[in-house]
């Protein structure tokens, strides 16, 4: 795991907590929410994403192998200089999708929009003439107040944009 990651991942579990299964959270449920198995979420592990883990026996080093799998690598953040810009959209990609967030980098960076980083995305990111940080918090906060008021979900809108503000080094 690379050293980033390390110093990414300790902000993104300090995010997320421990153990909770709330029934309004449609990430805790395995098999369809409210209609399958209320089952929880560790370390924001999410048991409608990794259905055949032991989420609530999980390990915090299990949890980090599989952000460091399944977020990390595919979103391929080494590249980004900007250790404040890998984490932002690092961060987002584990709360609302890895190409959701890279997406949402590329608008910002001016590039290809389709989810998927490589060259061409790291170098704008990288390169980005204006506080890339600032723009990507701005298009987060949008989008959560966009998802609270779609899903009329606004229980869980100040916990998402205070973790927009909390996420930094």
């Amino acid at each position: 795991m690379s050293e980033l990651f390390e110093k990414c991942i300790e902000i993104v579990l300090k995010n997320e907590g421990g153990y909770q299964n709330n029934p309004n959270d449609s990430g805790n449920w395995v098999g369809g929410y409210k209609t399958g198995k209320l089952v929880g979420t560790k370390y924001g592990i999410a048991a409608k994403f990794f259905p055949d883990e032991d989420i609530k026996n999980l390990t915090l080093e299990r949890a980090k192998e599989l952000y460091y799998e399944n977020y990390w690598l595919k979103m391929n953040l080494d590249g980004i200089k900007s250790h404040e810009a890998a984490l932002q959209i690092f961060d987002f990609g584990v709360n609302a999708g890895t190409r959701r967030s890279i997406k949402k980098a590329q608008q910002i960076a001016l590039v290809k929009v389709d989810g998927y980083v490589g060259k061409q995305t790291i170098d704008a990111i990288n390169e980005y003439k204006g506080d890339f940080v600032k723009d990507f918090k701005h298009l987060r906060r949008v989008y959560y107040e966009y998802i609270a008021d779609k899903n009329n979900n606004g229980v869980f809108l100040r916990g998402w944009l205070n973790r927009v503000d909390h996420t930094h080094f």
